[in-house]
Order: structure tokens, then sequence, then C-alpha cells
């Protein structure tokens, strides 16, 4: 396994990658409502991230159609935007996107409820959400890799909810996907030594029911098996010589 170390001039390239990818999810956040459909995200995001003169890594990425994929209640994450998929007061919305700019790669992800949503959706998101957080207070030099995964898995089982295991975070840079890949679940071994200038997509991925998940016949769209809610939260993150960096949450 061969883990990309960013040198200076990479890091601030992969800071501005991510930073203007902030700026599309905090502005796609605001749009969400009933009666919208999956595809008017799509093509609201994919405006802006060009109007930013940068390139969306998704679209075409193995074949993907869109450039923001929008999941949506149990759909787990990969959704394909369609002008007849609709939002409805109640929903919850996963959008999981991400922007090159000069060549370097930035991937995040948040889940939203559309309109008024029920207290388990909204303590579904906020579960997920906050298992990112506990899982990058692992994220730093010295520590390892698998750390990382163990704090994540500790805090989402207290509550009885599955963590997908079919799909996990990944090291990111000059490709969208680079090792190491990062568990949101726990691991026997310890994985490798966390160093500085490492960045990393954590990303758990959370369902209200069981943590089965099943590919749609699009190749692409995966949903809970159950057909139970599904939640995500990814960001782009930075190994320093101390805490660590969010790169895609700059506030």
């Amino acid at each position: 396994m061969a883990v990309s170390i960013k040198s200076a001039r990479e890091i601030a390239l992969m800071r501005e990658s991510c930073r203007l990818l902030e700026i599309v999810h905090d502005e796609l956040g605001k749009a969400i409502r009933p009666g919208m459909s999956t595809m008017d995200i799509d093509r609201m995001g994919e405006k802006l991230i060009r109007e930013m003169g940068c390139i969306p890594n998704f679209k075409d990425y193995n074949g993907y159609p869109a450039s923001i994929c929008v999941s949506v209640n149990d759909e787990v994450v990969h959704g394909i935007p369609s002008k007849d998929r609709i939002l409805y007061e109640g929903d919850i919305v996963s959008l999981d996107a991400g922007l090159i700019y000069k060549g370097y790669h930035s991937d995040a992800a948040r889940t939203y409820g559309v309109g008024n949503i029920s207290k388990e959706a909204q303590k579904l998101i906020d579960v997920t959400k906050q298992s990112f957080f506990e899982g990058i207070k692992m994220a730093k030099a010295g520590n390892h890799l698998y750390d990382i995964s163990n704090a994540i898995d500790d805090y989402v089982s207290s509550f009885g909810y599955g963590i997908v295991r079919d799909l996990v975070g990944h090291g990111i840079g000059t490709s969208l996907h680079e090792d190491p890949q990062i568990p949101n679940f726990r691991q026997r071994r310890r994985g490798i030594k966390l160093v500085p200038g490492m960045t990393l997509a954590i990303e758990p991925m959370i369902n209200m029911g069981r943590a089965d998940v099943e590919w749609l016949d699009d190749d692409w769209t995966v949903v809970t098996e159950d057909g139970s809610l599904s939640a995500h939260y990814e960001n782009t993150v930075l190994i320093t010589d101390g805490e660590p960096e969010i790169l895609t949450l700059s506030k």
C-alpha cells in the first residue's frame, strides 16, 4: 500500500479544492426544499463547480452519469439524480460531491432533512455526523489508521444503528480514491501509522436498521436491505503535527 504524503504546495492546492467544495455544499444545503427534483440539485451543483473553474470529479467516474450523488431515504450512497425523483416533506437526502482544482480532488458528503422530519430521522443524521467527529479525535500523527475506525464504531454501536461495511473511506489527492481504505467499523489490527501530510476522506455511512446493503439494477445506487433510513457524513481531512485539519469544513 502506497499512501501519498502531500508536500506544502500540494496541501495548499488541496486546501483550496476543499474550500471551494465547502461553498458548493453550503449552497446546495440552503437550496433543498420539498418539490425539487434530485436532478435540480445535480444541475445546481455542477453549475457551481464549473463556475469556479473546477471539474466535478464524480461526472463520468467509472461511468457515473452525474456530478452530485443524491441519495434519498433508504438510499445509502451513489443515488443517480433524476427529474422524476421529487423530494417530499419528511424525506432525508444525502449529497455526496467532489471537485478537481488544479489537479487536486476534494470529497465531502452531508445529509439533510427536507422540511420537517421525524425525531428519529434527525437523530440518525446527528449521530452519523457526530461519529465522524468521534473518529477524527484519533486522526493524529502517531496514532494508527484503525483507531479512527474503532472510535466511529464505538460511538455508533452505542445507538444500535447499523454501520455499512461494504463501503469505506479512502485516501485522496491527485486521484479521487487513493490508499488507504478507511473502514467505519471495528478492526482487529491497528493499521498503518498516521503521519503528517496524509489526506483522508473519512465518511461514516450509518443505517437506522441493519448494516446490510444491496445495489439496485442501475449498478450504482446502494440501498439498505431492510428499507431503513441511511445517513452519510464525510469530510476531507489533513493529518498534521497536531490536531487534524478538516479541509472541507472551515467553520
